[in-house]
Order: structure tokens, then C-alpha cells, then sequence
């Protein structure tokens, strides 16, 4: 039984509501990710916390994250994609509130991990939802828009950090912005009227629970289990393999080039502007990506921003030591740094594709465990990229090479992975399609 038959169609309204839903929780996502990153600072001097101790909250938030990516991608599965949000969404809000409250590092520590846990399951919860939902036709442009929401997150941190810190006490502005991450609990409302659950999955549900399964479906273990078995093992591990390499990449370059930067003569304004020409970029980049993936294949809406990643990388290494004497568009740096931040559009790729390629009974679970152990694999990158640059000779450019062999492994094991663009999605596939 095919999605867009009878009652398993979606009308105008139904489609807009999950798209919204879905664009305002990855960004609010992404928002909350980076503005404990914006008032770090300000949190250390508050509370007294070490540099090695901030660290240890942001890996702490990333472990949690993984495992709210598994936990709440077999809810997914289990209690449908519309109440795993409705949880994600929960979860994080009040962690990200209850952090605002936190007294020492401990207290933090344990807040953002729970922040972590929540923030880990509201993309996998969001995509797949509406990667069930939208045009078998349309759907790489539209998990691109959905990804590029992450740009209007950015922003949003940024702007809020520095009213807040601006505007309030020392000891109470990162408290005030660390507030405005409860924002969910609103969109929580929406989700809950106006969004329409998954009617593949409802309908996967209605045929489990009357005994109308195929004995092959009936018999099969846990998603978690299932993701690893027969074709979906291979599928998996390729997926592993490009998302961990897409993000080493990606944190190889983007943790430390702000700071490479300004250690090169560029002031705190002209970083925040390049960061700001970098997210409009990326923005726009994600959206021609989106477009052609749907006329051109998943497989090159990834390999061929990774090799325009690769682009950048070469220029960021060639432009070695260059100083910014003033004018941005001239500087070599800049220009490779805003070449490579073009190529990270393959982000987009991942729901839809990923998606395609599991059946609804394991989809979620495949989906956001995938994505988020392979962003946890990636974020060794910062870890990696020192001990890199200190071996051959201290500079952070060399490093950052080794980013450029993480992009390559994405490139090739997305090569690897079988076209998905314009599948339908039925009630009964295949374990692996």
C-alpha cells in the first residue's frame, strides 16, 4: 500500500504544518546547542569553571545527545514520530531552562546532559516525520530547507547572547539566555494540535496490532537490532561512515578557524561578519543542492559538495600564514573558508536519503542513530586536529588536513550507497530497500 494512496495521502495544510514544525525545531535545536558555546565565557567567571571543565560540558552534552539520538529514534518506531518529538521537545526545554539555574559545575555538568539526551532525538523525531509526509519528488529540497534552518539558529544564539550579556548583570545575562532555550515548550503546542502523525507508521501500527503482518515483519527483533542485520548492516555502516566523515570535517575547520583568524589580524567585527557571510552562503547553497539532488540523485547531492569541501580545503592550506591587511575579499583565507563552507551543504543529503533506504518499522531508529553516532565519531575533530598540527610543525592549517581525509572517506562511501531519489514509501518493504 503505497503513501499516496487514499488515506494515507496529506493534504496542503498537513504537509505546511509538518514542514514548519520540523524548520523551527532543528533551528531551535542548533540555538541551543551553540549559545551555552556564546556564554561560555561568562559562565566560567560565574560559577568559577576551569577551560578543561567547559570542555567537559560540551562533551558531556554531545554523549547525551548520542544517546538521545538512539533512545528516542526507537521511540520513533515504537510510539510513533509525532510523539517522540512532543518528547525531544520536552526534554530539552527543560533542561536548557533548569541550566539557567545551575550553581556550580556539577550542577551544569548533569543540567546539559539532560539538555544533551533531549537535543540528541529532535532531528531524527523531525526529519523522518516529514520525510513521510512530503513529495517522494521534493524531498531533498525540502530536507535542505529544513537543514538550512540551522543558519537562522546560529543567528539567533549569537544575537541573544550578546543582548543578554549586554544588558543584564555578569552573574544573570547567561542566565537570561540560557531561559530563552525553553522556546520548544511553544512549539510543543503546535505540534500537538496542528501536526498530523506519520499515516504510513499509523497504518504499520493498525496492521501489527490486528495481526495483519507479513510473518517475516511479525517475527523481527527490536529496530535497533533490525538496522544491523542483512542489507541494512551495509547500509548503516556506509552511513556511519558518511556522516562521521562529513562532520570530522566539518568540526576540523569550523572549532578553530574564528580564533585562526583573529590570531591573523582580523578583529572580533570582521570575524562575526565573515560568519555571518558564511551563514548566508551556506543558506543559500543548501537550497541549489536541495533542488538538483531531487532531479540529479542523493549520491551527487553529497559528493559533489564534499568535493567543493575539498576545494577549500586545498586553499585554506595554500593560503598558509597570510595576514588580513583590511580588505575581506581579497584575503585568500576568507575566500577558502567560504568556498569550503559551501560544500558542507551535503548535511541536507542525510534525512532524505537515509530515509529512503529502511523500511517505516526500523526507519527511525536507522535515521537518527546513523546521524548521531556519526556526528559523535565526527566531533573527535577537535581533539584530532591539535595533536595533528603540533606534529608537523604547530600550525593549525596542517591540522586541519586531516579534515580534508575525513571528507574524502564521506565522498567514497557515499559512492558506495545505492540511489534512493523519488521512492515511495509503502506499509510493507522490504527490510532494506
Amino acid at each position: 500500500m503505497e503513501m499516496g494512496a487514499g488515506h494515507l495521502a496529506y493534504d496542503g495544510r498537513e504537509k505546511r504544518s509538518v514542514l514548519t514544525s520540523a524548520i523551527l525545531g532543528f533551528g531551535l535545536d542548533f540555538y541551543n546547542i551553540l549559545i551555552i558555546a556564546f556564554l561560555m565565557g561568562a559562565i566560567q567567571k560565574s560559577l568559577s569553571i576551569t577551560l578543561t571543565q567547559a570542555g567537559i560540558i560540551t562533551t558531556v552534552t554531545l554523549i547525551g545527545s548520542v544517546i538521545g539520538g538512539v533512545l528516542f529514534g526507537w521511540l520513533g518506531d515504537k510510539i510513533g514520530r509525532k510523539n517522540s518529538l512532543l518528547l525531544t521537545l520536552l526534554l530539552f526545554s527543560l533542561g536548557a531552562i533548569a541550566s539557567a539555574a545551575a550553581w556550580d559545575f556539577t550542577s551544569l555538568l548533569v543540567l546539559r546532559a539532560i539538555t544533551g539526551v533531549g537535543l540528541g532525538g529532535e532531528w531524527g523525531a523531525g526529519i523522518v516525520l516529514f520525510n513521510e509526509v512530503w513529495d517522494k519528488n521534493r524531498r531533498g529540497f525540502g530536507s535542505c530547507i529544513i537543514q538550512a534552518s540551522a543558519t537562522g539558529g546560529i543567528a539567533g544564539a549569537a544575537i541573544v547572547s550578546a543582548w543578554a550579556l549586554g544588558s543584564f548583570d555578569p552573574d544573570w545575562g547567561w542566565r537570561v539566555a540560557l531561559l530563552t532555550g525553553g522556546a520548544p515548550l511553544l512549539l510543543m503546542v503546535y505540534v500537538r494540535f496542528w501536526m498530523p502523525e506519520s499515516k504510513v507508521w499509523l497504518e504499520y501500527e493498525r496492521m501489527r496490532k490486528a495481526g495483519e503482518l507479513p510473518p517475516e515483519k511479525s517475527a523481527a527483533d527490536s529496530p535497533l537490532i533490525e538496522i544491523f542485520k542483512g542489507p541494512s548492516l551495509k547500509y548503516t555502516l556506509l552511513g556511519f561512515a558518511i556522516v562521521a566523515g562529513y562532520m570530522f570535517a566539518f568540526y576540523s575547520v569550523s572549532v578553530f578557524m574564528p580564533g585562526h583568524m583573529l590570531k591573523l589580524g582580523a578583529s572580533p567585527e570582521v570575524v562575526r561578519n565573515i560568519s555571518l557571510l558564511f551563514a548566508g552562503a551556506m543558506g543559500a547553497t543548501y537550497l541549489i543542492f536541495g533542488w538538483y539532488s531531487d532531479r540529479l540523485g542523493r549520491k551527487l547531492g553529497i559528493v559533489l559538495p564534499m568535493l567543493l569541501s575539498l576545494v577549500g580545503f586545498a586553499g585554506l592550506y595554500l593560503s598558509k600564514e597570510e595576514k588580513f591587511t583590511g580588505e575581506l575579499w581579497t584575503w585568500s583565507l576568507f575566500l577558502a573558508y567560504l568556498v569550503w563552507g559551501c560544500g558542507q551543504v551535503a548535511a541536507g543529503m542525510f534525512g532524505a536519503w537515509f530515509s529512503e533506504l529502511y523500511p517505516v518499522e526500523t526507519r527511525s531508529s536507522a535515521v537518527s542513530t546513523i546521524y548521531m553516532i556519526g556526528r559523535g565519531i565526527g566531533s573527535l575533530a577537535p581533539y584530532a586536529v591539535p595533536v595533528v598540527a603540533a606534529m608537523s610543525g604547530g600550525n593549525i592549517l596542517n591540522g586541519i588536513l586531516v579534515g580534508a581525509l575525513a571528507a574524502l572517506i564521506c565522498v567514497l562511501a557515499a559512492l558506495i550507497l545505492p540511489e534512493t531519489a523519488g521512492r515511495s514509501f509503502d506499509v510493507i518493504e522490504a527490510k532494506a530497500r
